[in-house]
């Protein structure tokens, strides 16, 4: 067994006493020293096996909000501990880590074999849809860097894979003489566009229409189509799936945000065309506002 290997067992395992017995912060580095003592001998990478564990004991509030981003029909208490604790982990590496010593597919890589070691019989493949659908969402950081397998791989029909269809919009205000945009914060560290699933004969404006008004409160309307967009995205019961999503330009009154409460967003607020410029937003994301902007201001 590879070192490495060996250090995430040694970490999962510690995880999982640690949260058997009421996670008791002040007693998880006691844990891991005998694990590593016990099931380790001799193994000289405690650094990184510390990096883990500290990570996922310390910004667990963080990493489980991006679990239920990713798996919004699995509550965390429902999932089991095994699986629970190698998605931690995972996300520990994804999230904290340094690309330069571990590449993400070599995390997400490594937290597929846990679970198939550790977990139960459809463990491995839940692991791979969530890891896998965090990973789209931060952009795919290394994704030119491919395995010898991956270029092996028989090429992905996505006309047989199962369509999701959602919609959102840019939204302005005017306000004062400014003109102004309606941001959201996902808990990946990222302003984006409020979006959502269209329902069972809704249209895409009327998707728009009411996601916009459920999830930050504005009632919108609709001023023209900007585009639309399609990506591959892993779910983590379902597998592949095809999300195409349309984005429109839409107006609303300057009125106070309300977030609905949820696992993937943290935050909702007006900005400025100006302050705009500053934020950390998806490429695609940004494009549509450069566009948005472009037609508001003429």
């Amino acid at each position: 067994m590879a070192n490495r290997h060996l250090s995430r067992s040694i970490v999962l395992q510690t995880l999982f006493e640690w949260d058997f017995k009421g996670k008791t912060e002040s007693s998880v580095g006691d844990i891991l020293a005998r694990n590593a003592e016990e099931f380790g001998p001799g193994l000289d990478d405690t650094p990184f096996m510390e990096m883990i564990l500290t990570n996922v004991v310390k910004k667990q509030a963080i990493i489980d909000e991006v679990i239920t981003k990713a798996a919004p029909e699995w509550p965390i208490e429902k999932i089991n501990v095994v699986d629970r604790n190698i998605l931690r982990m995972g996300l520990a590496e994804l999230l904290f880590g340094d690309y330069n010593q571990v590449p993400p597919k070599v995390s997400i890589n490594e937290a597929i074999e846990l679970a198939k070691t550790f977990g139960g019989e459809n463990s491995s493949k839940f692991i791979n849809g969530v890891l896998g659908a965090v990973y789209k969402e931060l952009g795919e950081p290394g994704k030119d860097q491919k395995s010898k397998r991956q270029m092996k791989a028989e090429p992905l029909d996505i006309t047989k894979l199962p369509i999701e269809r959602k919609a959102g919009a840019v939204v302005y205000a005017e306000h004062e003489g400014q003109f102004y945009l309606a941001m959201v914060h996902d808990v990946f560290g990222y302003w984006t566009l409020s979006k959502g699933g269209i329902e069972e004969g809704e249209n895409a404006e009327q998707g728009a229409c009411r996601e916009l008004k459920e999830e930050i409160g504005l009632d919108i309307t609709i001023k023209e189509k900007l585009g639309e967009s399609e990506y591959i995205a892993s779910h983590p019961t379902q597998g592949k799936i095809r999300k195409q999503v349309t984005f429109f330009l839409a107006t609303a009154p300057f009125v106070p945000l309300v977030l609905e409460s949820s696992g993937g967003l943290d935050g909702a607020k007006w900005f400025t065309l100006g302050e705009v410029a500053d934020l950390k937003m998806y490429d695609d994301v940004t494009s549509l506002i450069a566009k948005s902007i472009s037609i508001i201001t003429k």
